[in-house]
């Protein structure tokens, strides 16, 4: 991967493992590794600190295949595809390569990463629409990201997209996420139903929940790392919250058994009922800020 401009001081593009090439990011405020391979954010930390992000030691790291970890793009749909098994998981954004566009740093030292997929052939082959999408990552002092995606097409379109966010967590079964008490929930592991509670989540179980018409942060309170987690998010509707537990971990090739208690995903999705339709010429922007 080659980048015309010069990069700011504390970035380098290098290889990452399995040689997939990455842009990684080291300053005074933090440090953070990008991969054009799904516009995949992989890695946050500030000095000092455990790390945000939450890797899997089994991650592949393959050209194929999407990353185990950090912050996959999901887009045009989320999960599995509603009518067709055969398609991939979360969509294609997050199996292709996206262009480097931007790499610039402002004068606190933050530095502001953009990449961009647009409609192919390739794309059209699984998804009939034409669009422009446009992830940018600020790495400073607080983790910032947005998915913007533009209909370059003549006709309307509906679509899904989640920054499916894993986080380091000291023990998942020793965590409070605040923020969505008294919100309504659809309960994958539980066939679907539809759910509330007054009380913070906790992890118990599996956990798979598409929580509905969420627009407040979200607290991750973790008494093992003695930190807070602050994820506050625009133009998202729905807030997913994911551990797969045991047997789920077991089960997935890039998934470490023992892996799960270190990770909770708190994802910043339009999915389900959230589903953004876009009109020709029309662009909407989803926004995480992680702090």
């Amino acid at each position: 991967m080659k980048y015309p401009n010069p990069l700011p001081p504390g970035v380098t593009i290098e290889s990452g493992p399995n040689g997939l090439d990455r842009v990684a990011v080291s300053t005074r405020l933090c440090e953070g590794h990008m991969y054009p391979h799904g516009a995949h954010v992989a890695h946050y930390q500030r000095p000092g600190e455990k790390p945000i992000l939450w890797m899997s030691g089994k991650s592949m790291f393959d050209a194929g295949k999407p990353i185990r970890g950090g912050v996959p793009v999901c887009f045009p749909w989320f999960g599995a595809r509603q009518g067709r098994p055969d398609s991939p998981s979360h969509g294609f954004a997050r199996l292709m390569e996206w262009k480097l566009g931007g790499v610039v740093a402002d004068a606190d030292g933050a530095v502001a990463v953009t990449m961009s997929l647009g409609s192919s052939d390739a794309t059209r082959a699984q998804w009939p629409h034409d669009f422009a999408a446009v992830m940018r990552v600020g790495f400073g002092r607080e983790l910032t990201m947005t998915l913007a995606v533009t209909n370059t097409g003549k006709e309307p379109f509906t679509f899904e997209e989640a920054m499916h966010t894993y986080f380091t967590v000291g023990d998942v079964r020793k965590v409070r996420v605040l923020g969505l008490e008294n919100v309504k929930y659809l309960s994958k592991v539980e066939g679907g139903a539809i759910k509330s509670g007054d009380q913070p989540i906790t992890i118990t179980a599996e956990t798979d929940r598409v929580y509905m018409n969420t627009g407040a942060a979200c607290v991750l309170d973790d008494a093992s790392l003695n930190r807070r987690v602050t994820v506050s998010k625009s133009g998202s509707e729905t807030t997913v919250v994911w551990n797969p537990w045991v047997a789920k971990a077991h089960a997935m090739p890039d998934f470490g058994d023992d892996e799960w208690p270190g990770m909770i995903c708190i994802e910043t999705a339009n999915a389900g009922v959230g589903a953004v339709m876009l009109k020709p010429g029309a662009a909407h922007e989803m926004t995480a800020r992680i702090a």
